[in-house]
């Protein structure tokens, strides 16, 4: 009898999962496929193609996938090479607390390129992949200005403080913050544009916003003082970088895929407006596919020498850890790292350091989420190229998860507070 099993079958989305088929005839060829559709009904799949042991076996943490979506032994390659079957569309969890994602696998006694209601799956098992662990808090955040979410470990604390920024994406996203408080952080999602009240299109960086929330952050009783840390992405870690330069309470860093300069808005910190850099538009690439890819637009900005815009990372006092994906087809991120780190250096500072990833792409997210390789950008009004190739970037998104929250608890939690 063919069986097909998951463990843990219920887990949080960063954790893996070890997936069996047994009871096959020996050395039978199977597909199998992994299934999920988002909040929004998008479908998203993926498919490999196995071949069972002598036992009539298959063991993903073991055998090779002989083709499909992937190649070789990936034990979670069926969520990490999930596509959309609509293209340009992305994966993203927006209920954090209250449902999972649902991922069906199936089991088919052949090779199958596509769904077929005339051939059902011989075996199916169902996944749950949950973005908070038992006992996080979510509490709404309405704060003078500040508007997101705080996301809080279970215990009385206090716990590390973390704020987490997105890019131009607008809007609140959460699941990278609900993720890491189920590691014992305090993490505070922070909507800066496109969220109830705040402006629609980001005409500008007003930086003491940022310095209102972190103040609000180290106020509360459950986060620990003396400083906060600050995870961001794409234009947000263009803003964590500011952050970590102007504001005394930001104690330690991550930037992935960031610029070390202003970029298309202007920057303002009290009486400080640095002016920005517009990326050359007319350098942009179009793929086949229709979606644009903006590398060549961020790269000639490396060529200007508008040092107004370019921050200065030599004064932050706290520590900074930068990402990049070698395979960035949005922005030149190693080059602009590099740049940064030099500035550092150049000062006779040593509290930068660079990770750099060959084939990662922009959007490095937590483990074993799917490859976004491209996706509808609402600001241009059209698809943009992300980068990334899917084992090399999967691999990356594994490392890159225990760096950070390594990172985090160095400069953030006291030794007498351990994590």
């Amino acid at each position: 009898m063919f069986q097909l099993t998951a463990t843990p079958s219920s887990a949080l989305a960063d954790e893996p999962v070890a997936i069996r088929a047994t009871g096959l005839p020996p050395s039978k060829v199977v597909t199998l496929q992994a299934s999920l559709k988002d909040e929004k009904g998008n479908l998203f799949q993926s498919r490999a193609f196995y071949r069972a042991n002598k036992a009539g076996e298959i063991d993903l943490e073991q055998d090779p996938a002989l083709g499909g979506d992937y190649v070789g032994v990936h034990s979670m390659g069926l969520f990490w090479s999930m596509k959309p079957t609509v293209a340009f569309q992305r994966l993203l969890k927006r209920d954090v607390m209250n449902s999972p994602f649902c991922i069906t696998l199936d089991l088919y006694d052949s090779v199958c390129f596509k769904d077929s209601a005339t051939v059902p799956p011989r075996v199916s098992q169902m996944v749950q992949r949950w973005f908070s662990g038992p006992g996080v808090q979510r509490k709404q955040i309405r704060e003078g200005r500040v508007r997101g979410a705080l996301f809080l470990p279970p215990g009385e604390g206090p716990f590390p403080g973390i704020i987490d920024l997105f890019g131009n994406i607008g809007g609140l996203v959460e699941f990278r913050a609900s993720l890491l408080a189920s590691s014992g952080f305090a993490v505070l999602a922070l909507a800066y544009f496109a969220y109830e009240d705040l402006p629609e299109k980001l005409l500008e960086v007003d930086l003491e916003y940022f310095e209102e929330a972190a103040s609000f952050l180290l106020s509360h009783p459950k986060i620990q003082r003396p400083g906060i840390g600050v995870i961001s992405v794409s234009k947000g870690a263009e803003i964590g970088l500011a952050m970590a330069c102007y504001l005394k309470q930001v104690v330690a860093t991550v930037c992935i895929n960031g610029c070390n300069m202003v970029v298309e808005v202007p920057l303002r910190y009290r009486d400080l407006v640095v002016p920005p850099i517009l990326p050359a538009l007319e350098y942009s690439q179009v793929h086949m596919s229709g979606a644009v890819s903006l590398q060549r637009c961020f790269g000639e900005l490396l060529n200007k020498s508008n040092h107004q815009s370019v921050l200065p990372v030599e004064k932050a006092e706290g520590k900074i850890l930068f990402i990049v994906g070698e395979n960035d087809e949005c922005i030149h991120s190693r080059a602009f790292a590099e740049r940064a780190m030099d500035q550092l250096r150049s000062h006779g500072r040593s509290t930068g350091r660079m990770l750099a990833y060959p084939g990662a792409g922009h959007l490095i997210e937590p483990p074993y989420a799917p490859l976004c390789f491209w996706s509808w950008q609402h600001k241009l009004a059209c698809p943009v190229v992300w980068g990334g190739d899917p084992v090399a970037h999967a691999s990356t998104q594994e490392h890159v998860w225990g760096e950070i929250q390594k990172f985090f608890r160095q400069h953030l939690v006291k030794t007498t507070n351990k994590l």
